[in-house]
């Protein structure tokens, strides 16, 4: 039978914490303030800042000041702050959870602390702990924490000066969105002193919702309140379903296959094909090769009235042109010498369905009219044969070339190209929807991870940057490949890094700032060049490990005076992997 990989849900990572508190915090063990910032990365060349696999956005704290009072001045405080407390909510929720699958191994109150951590780093607020304490298993817990130089609290007092009510409303929903992540369980935390109303730092106490006195008075930010939807609707149009970000499931030869993206190139091409989907019109998808267009196509197909048909796809370039008319349109018995029975074509096995042209801009000038015939009269005629036979296919064709200069160029008919440009669908390369690209590796790394009975529980922060870096020449059919490369290469339980992928040649051209000392942009750190590979690779102990490989890391764990985390920077690898290595030699 085959074993699933450990790759934990947000839940299952949740129970494998246990328990922690402030008293337990090791400033040198993952996630440190140093392993957070180096998630941290800012690409000029294409306008992105990406935290780890997240895209941020850095913009002045005055802005969101502003747009801070015009939320107030439009829809009332009570409104303005539930608004907020829900933003901050679900950014917390997403930190937790990025923290969570980062360092799924390491001691529980040092991940509860990252979300403090984070706060500081996101230049939100300096935090300052109290104490803190939770059982997760028990569903225990309590946190104290003092805030310093709240933004948000810059913000209110210039513009709306002291006054009796805490301010730090973001805050205050990032704080009980990350815990409640954490945990499990809905924590809610309150501000019992804030700048805004005289104090001279904010302090912050978090519990479990029903472990407060009169959680309602709380819970009540963290609701929408329905009547203010139902009259912004009124103003404005509802957003139809189609423009929604989604990642969709397609069912093919029995296993689903996802159509995943959330990018606004992605969208704009999964609405298209949702509103020709309905049709009969014959659809033209055109993009780079590996972008994807045969997926595209089948779930234009799968979401059709067609869909209980076959979908039959045909590579024309694959086909032979001798041989191309009779894989279309079929062969009756005797056509030509060892045509012993008689064969359907494409077009007949696709009756009631879609049949897909890949590469149509690779067929033959006689093989191209021949098809056009077939497409204007909607009938064929097998090789061979005498009797016409009525199609009832849709066409959906692809082409990585520019038709129009095919035909200026004399190599694709005109007629056969305004027959099947109908309803263009243009496909981007992967290097222009970036934002879909940790999207992409999740799903292929799950997906590789079971196919090749892997347990690999993510990637190291460099590999998300290299990848979120890369230019991607192959598009999506590339960065498939690179990631079930690197689940083969990656040694049992660690996770991804680049030089487990860029091993064939690849060029990294990396440019990209991360934080240095003293907290100054600078050139992040270049992976490693693929000739490097076998050096690194000879750091990860192979499955049996001799002695030599026992004393050698013993050594260095004793140089460093049994500090992990030096003896990890010493030996050129992350703690994670230290850990993991100690663990795996039976060195205590």
């Amino acid at each position: 039978m085959k074993k699933k990989p450990t790759r934990l849900s947000l839940a299952e990572l949740q129970d494998h914490k246990g328990a922690g508190s402030s008293a337990e915090i090791d400033e040198g063990a993952p996630p440190t303030l140093r392993d957070l910032t180096e998630t941290l990365t800012f690409s000029p060349g294409d306008g992105r800042i990406w935290l780890n696999d997240q895209r941020m956005v850095l913009w002045r704290s005055s802005t969101y000041g502003g747009l801070r009072r015009e939320l107030i001045s439009s829809l009332g405080q009570e409104q303005a702050r539930s608004l907020l407390t829900r933003v901050g909510y679900t950014a917390g929720s997403r930190d937790a959870e990025l923290v969570l699958q980062m360092w799924p191994g390491s001691d529980p109150a040092n991940v509860f602390h990252a979300g403090p951590r984070m706060h500081k780093l996101e230049g939100i607020v300096r935090p300052e702990t109290i104490s803190f304490e939770f059982d997760i298993p028990r569903g225990d817990f309590y946190a104290d924490f003092i805030w310093h130089d709240s933004s948000e609290d810059d913000e209110h007092i210039s513009a709306f000066g002291i006054g009796t009510e805490p301010a730090c409303w973001m805050q205050i929903g990032y704080a009980s969105g990350y815990a409640s992540a954490f945990m499990g369980k809905l924590i809610i935390y309150r501000e019992v002193a804030c700048r805004s109303t005289g104090a001279e730092a904010c302090r912050i106490i978090g519990r479990p919702a029903d472990q407060w006195d009169s959680p309602e008075l709380d819970q009540h930010y963290f609701t929408p309140d329905h009547s203010a939807q139902r009259v912004r609707r009124s103003i404005v149009p509802a957003i139809s379903d189609i423009s929604r970000p989604r990642t969709s499931s397609m069912p093919s030869k029995g296993q689903a296959q996802e159509l995943i993206g959330i990018s606004s190139s992605f969208s704009a091409a999964r609405h298209l094909i949702e509103r020709v989907a309905p049709t009969h019109a014959t659809v033209l998808f055109t993009g780079p090769s590996g972008a994807g267009k045969e997926l595209f196509a089948q779930t234009l197909h799968a979401i059709s009235p067609r869909a209980n048909a076959p979908f039959i796809a045909i590579n024309c370039a694959a086909i032979p042109d001798t041989l191309i008319e009779s894989e279309l349109f079929g062969v009756d018995q005797g056509a030509y010498t060892g045509a012993v029975a008689s064969r359907a074509g494409r077009f007949e096995r696709a009756k009631g369905g879609t049949l897909f042209l890949d590469e149509i801009a690779s067929m033959s000038l006689v093989a191209q009219g021949k098809l056009l015939r077939a497409l204007q009269e909607r009938v064929i005629e097998r090789v061979g044969g005498q009797k016409l036979i009525a199609v009832d296919v849709r066409i959906v064709a692809a082409t990585n070339v520019d038709l129009r200069n095919e035909v200026a160029a004399g190599r694709f008919r005109e007629d056969l190209f305004f027959r099947l440009n109908v309803f263009p669908i243009g496909l981007p390369p992967l290097k222009e929807r970036r934002d879909d690209i940790p999207l992409l590796m999740e799903a292929f790394l799950r997906r590789y991870a079971e196919i090749h009975e892997r347990e690999i529980p993510g990637f190291t922060p460099r590999a998300v940057q290299a990848l979120l870096q890369y230019n991607f020449p192959g598009n999506v059919r590339e960065l498939q490949n690179l990631v079930e490369r690197g689940v083969i290469m990656a040694a049992h339980d660690e996770p991804i890094d680049v030089h487990h992928m860029f091993r064939g040649g690849e060029i990294l051209n990396p440019q990209t700032l991360g934080l240095g000392a003293g907290g100054r942009l600078t050139a992040a750190s270049e992976p490693p060049p693929a000739e490097d590979n076998v050096s690194r690779a000879a750091k990860t102990p192979p499955a049996k490990a001799d002695g030599r490989d026992a004393a050698r890391y013993r050594k260095v764990l004793i140089a460093a005076r049994y500090n992990v985390a030096q003896a990890a920077r010493d030996m050129g690898i992350t703690r994670a992997q230290m850990a993991y290595r100690l663990k795996h030699l039976g060195i205590g």
